[in-house]
């Protein structure tokens, strides 16, 4: 089953649930301010994306800005940066969207067509 991590005031969010609900997809919604995604998971998404840590960062959230992310990012460890995100689901880019071979960040439709 596909999990989607998303903030229900988010329009990329509500977009991406949109399209899953047009194209027949079955998928689970977690809040991901409350639940954000595992170190595994975060690990899959990683691997996805070519070990580039800072796509999965939410780089225009205000708790990215707040915590100075732009410049501690480039010298942290993926563990300190997997217990970050996996404690802070403001600080994950949304929405995450994981499970059966696919994993993707963001929406943009063309990926998410391709994936699928």
């Amino acid at each position: 089953m596909l999990k989607i991590y998303a903030y229900k005031n988010c329009d990329t969010c509500r977009k991406a649930l949109k399209w899953l609900k047009a194209n027949d997809v079955a998928f689970e919604e977690i809040a991901i301010r409350e639940t954000p995604p595992s170190v595994a998971e975060l690990k899959t998404m990683l691997a996805a994306y070519d070990g580039e840590l800072r796509r999965l960062f939410n780089t225009s959230g205000g708790d990215y800005k707040a915590l100075g992310m732009k410049d501690k990012l480039p010298g942290m460890g993926e563990a300190e940066v997997f217990k970050l995100l996996a404690s802070n689901g403001n600080l994950v880019k949304r929405p995450f969207l994981i499970g059966d071979g696919v994993a993707l960040v963001g929406f943009k439709e063309p990926e998410w067509e391709q994936a699928f």
